[in-house]
């Protein structure tokens, strides 16, 4: 056992090739955890979150909603699957560092293509090793998500002022637009449905129904699980307008998971989310898409101190009882008190109580703040997506 200088309590000792450590993780309160670094040799500033996930760290760390975050996974084994280009929830990186209990091993998997290692060196994301986790999660459990900066340097060389300055510099994530950062350029159609691990090959059914996506971020399992569930899916950028939508005269419109503050990206998202609610074309949002449901229907959003991320969340659904396990991801939530008439609470954390669900008590539009795509997570939620498909066919006779 040897002391770790962040808690004061003996802990396991991380085997590193060398005791030096090369790498840090400086906190804007001042706080300072010393570590082993991995992946690229870089230094990256962001908002420093934590993940109860026990497995898809590579999906995680791909998933766009964790734009202008630095990630720390308490779960002890990471990287022991190692990466493949399947696991990717976008076509790169969103996350800006992996902070982790252990050293990341060589992987152990059939599917692996490469180690998390050299993953994270491919895609120029530090990840510092080696500190006392389950302390850094209590700080922000307990304090908030607080800004940090992740460096990465194989000569152990580091000017701590100049970090913590980066650090309390940054802005954080209120009142950034992120979403239009990692939205799509053009618009794009999508027919892979979810892999079939007998048939090892994607499914493939029959689409029924005509679905726009709006990408504010939007996860590739999302729109594999709208191509299971039946629709033929055109995915078009964040800022596209309610008349472009409308014109492809879609079944439906889906609105994506995102990064960043829900109010900067209803800046332009809002008015347009609400003329196609107003068109009475049934809508399913998720994640940023219900916030910005919300924010169309005239409620406003907060940030939250801690946030949600992870792939235990228990949600109940008001409408059955039933208690659904969830994956979440998300760092602001719609206020209860700004609720309009036209919006019914459907869904509640049973851990904070706050709003997991609405539905439009005059409109087929709905949305869910947590991620029914799982990916890493629970399947608990899919029905969803039925339910999206059930209100097509209701408004198509």
């Amino acid at each position: 056992m040897a002391p770790n200088s962040n808690s004061g309590r003996p802990v396991a000792a991380p085997s590193p090739a060398t005791k030096a450590p090369t790498a840090v993780l400086v906190l804007s309160d001042g706080s300072v955890f010393k570590g082993h670094g991995f992946g690229a040799t870089v230094t990256n500033v962001g908002e420093v979150c934590f993940n109860t996930s026990m497995t898809g760290y590579q999906e995680i760390m791909t998933d766009p909603s964790y734009a202008g975050q630095i990630i720390t996974f308490t779960f002890p084994h990471i990287g022991n699957v190692g990466a493949n280009p399947k696991d990717h929830e976008t076509g790169a990186p969103s996350a800006l560092g992996m902070i982790t209990r252990q050293l990341p091993t060589d992987p152990a998997s059939w599917r692996s293509d490469t180690s998390l290692d050299s993953w994270m060196i491919a895609n120029n994301l530090p990840g510092i090793a080696g500190i006392d986790t389950r302390a850094l999660t209590r700080r922000i459990r307990d304090a908030g998500a607080p800004t940090g900066v992740i460096c990465h340097d194989r000569d152990g060389v580091f000017d701590i002022e100049a970090l913590t300055a980066m650090a309390t510099s940054w802005p954080g994530l209120a009142g950034m637009d992120l979403a239009i950062e990692v939205t799509g350029g053009s618009k794009t159609d999508w027919d892979e449905g979810s892999w079939d691990f007998i048939e090892a090959r994607h499914r493939q059914t029959e689409a029924r129904h005509r679905v726009v996506a709006m990408d504010f971020g939007c996860k590739h399992n999302i729109l594999r699980c709208l191509t299971d569930a039946g629709c033929d899916v055109t995915v078009v950028p964040a800022d596209t307008s309610a008349e472009t939508i409308l014109a492809m005269k879609p079944d439906g419109v889906f609105l994506s998971n995102g990064p960043g503050d829900p109010a900067a990206t209803a800046d332009y998202a809002a008015a347009q989310i609400g003329s196609i609610i107003d068109a009475d074309t049934p809508v399913f949002g998720i994640c940023i898409g219900h916030q910005l449901m919300a924010l169309a229907m005239g409620a406003s959003t907060t940030k939250m101190d801690r946030g949600h991320r992870g792939a235990n969340h228990p949600v109940k659904d008001l409408a059955t009882g039933r208690i659904e396990i969830t994956s979440q991801n998300h760092g602001f939530m719609v206020d209860p008190d700004s609720l309009p008439d036209t919006l019914e609470v459907t869904h509640l954390s049973l851990f904070d109580g706050s709003i997991e669900g609405l539905r439009h008590l005059e409109k087929p539009a709905f949305c869910v703040q947590y991620h029914p795509e799982s990916s890493p997570g629970p399947h608990d939620s899919r029905y969803l997506f039925d339910r999206f498909t059930a209100l097509m066919d209701e408004r198509k006779g």
